[in-house]
């Protein structure tokens, strides 16, 4: 179906296909009222006139108001009218593509917006109808079984890849300021990065989901001296999700895997529990908590050419921690996102090493903006202190305590409802009362993800 007729702004109707200069005057006093985003008002004077039911010119706008207050079915069937009159008025199409995703008449809404995405939509239009798909899809993953994925490949280059102290010569209790060797001073490096996920989800009753989802990322320094350096993380999670009116309680068993260098540096047997609870339409709130066994494996250090393997075992641990996310979206210029997080973790060493464990407490803050259709921002900062629970060998006679800052930097470009391109920075430093552990860090990436949808 060609579409001929757009609106310029989602938020408001105001490009029409049809000429309404013969309306009655509640008719424009319902058109204005809507237009200047008073939908309730718009939808209680249409509702005082009800002759005018059957016009075009007051079907549309009576819809549009109607769905905006919330009688989204008294809607649909006022645009349904309008569009026997307009059939190729892409407003109003859009109007009541989303009129039927709300009353979840998804497969409706799918034919609408699918319709839509074909007739070269401008570009605020054609963002929202992916969204709009996307959730969608995701709704229909109650019913339905679902599969996705993606693949993403990177470039970019890190500081510090080694996280080596931020100055040459540093202080050891008993010894005074002594200098670091060549190896141990932070290095930096290019690198390259591929990345991969899969996610599956299969319903097995009414409201019960059982999901299992895995990825993994790969770092390659392309400097000889840095391989060693270079970090891989792979996950898979397997579980069940309950979902209940506006709430997900979701809980699963995981496994993951730390590799540095060519050696597998750490393992992780994890359980975990998470519950979403939606409190309105522009808020959420996620609760968490896991528990980790952290198995550690062995890693190379290579100095003036020289290979040598070190057994990490004594850093065995076990892990819990509790989370919270706090997330709130604004329907204003930009749609801003914000999204807050709480995290506190405790380790407790299985070999006797409490200098090596820590307890850790930590928040970070995002906002996620949109100015322009197909164009993201994202700004964060994130903070954790880290206090260990014996005494180290370079904070005698104190525990080692450290506090790591970083500001996160991104921006996202949609080429397409498949295929992304992301430039991103994170600013981080890492504060400590040992000079050794003290470094400064910046990574800086672009980055190209495709997602099977």
């Amino acid at each position: 179906m060609v579409i001929t007729c757009w609106w310029k702004r989602i938020a408001s109707v105001s490009v029409l296909c049809l000429p309404l200069a013969t309306q009655a005057a509640s008719a424009d006093d319902v058109k204005s009222l809507t237009e200047a985003g008073k939908a309730a008002e718009a939808y209680a004077l249409g509702k005082k006139h009800p002759e005018l039911l059957g016009q075009p010119g007051f079907d549309l706008f009576f819809g549009a108001a109607a769905i905006q207050a919330g009688h989204v079915a008294e809607g649909v069937l006022a645009l349904e009218r309008y569009l026997l009159a307009a059939p190729n008025d892409g407003t109003a199409r859009l109007l009541l593509a989303r009129g039927y995703f709300l009353l979840g008449e998804d497969a409706r809404a799918r034919t609408e917006f699918d319709d839509i995405a074909k007739s070269s939509p401008p570009p605020e239009v054609a963002v929202a109808v992916d969204r709009y798909l996307d959730a969608i899809r995701t709704r229909a993953s109650r019913n339905t079984p679902t599969t996705s994925a993606f693949v993403e490949l990177g470039v970019g280059r890190d500081s510090n890849v080694n996280a080596g102290p931020a100055q040459a010569n540093v202080f050891i209790p008993g010894f005074g300021v002594q200098p670091l060797a060549e190896s141990s001073m932070r290095t930096a490096s290019g690198f390259a990065s591929a990345a991969a996920g899969v996610a599956y989800n299969h319903p097995i009753a009414p409201g019960v989901l059982l999901f299992v989802q895995g990825q993994g990322e790969r770092r390659f320094h392309n400097d000889g001296d840095t391989h060693q350096f270079e970090v891989g993380n792979y996950n898979i999670a397997g579980g069940v999700s309950l979902l209940h009116d506006q709430g997900v309680l979701r809980a699963g068993l995981g496994y993951g895997l730390v590799t540095v260098g060519s050696r597998n540096f750490r393992r992780a047997n994890s359980v975990s529990v998470e519950w979403q609870q939606r409190i309105d339409d522009t808020q959420s709130l996620t609760l968490g908590g896991q528990y980790a066994r952290f198995n550690y494996g062995t890693t190379e250090s290579i100095a003036d050419g020289i290979s040598t393997l070190v057994d990490n075992s004594a850093r065995d641990a076990d892990f819990t921690g509790i989370s919270a996310v706090y997330k709130r979206t604004w329907a204003t210029a930009w749609s801003p996102l914000l999204t807050l997080a709480l995290n506190m973790g405790d380790q407790r060493s299985r070999t006797g090493h409490d200098e090596l464990v820590p307890r850790t407490l930590g928040a970070s803050a995002s906002l996620n903006l949109s100015p322009l259709p197909k164009w993201g921002v994202l700004v964060g900062y994130s903070y954790q202190q880290s206090k260990y629970h014996g005494e180290d060998f370079f904070t005698s006679p104190d525990s080692r305590r450290d506090r790591f800052h970083a500001i996160d930097l991104g921006l996202t470009y949609l080429w397409s409802r498949h295929l992304s391109f992301r430039a991103e920075a994170q600013l981080s430093r890492n504060r400590s009362n040992a000079d050794v552990y003290a470094f400064p860090r910046n990574v800086f990436a672009l980055k190209a993800r495709y997602e099977f949808k």
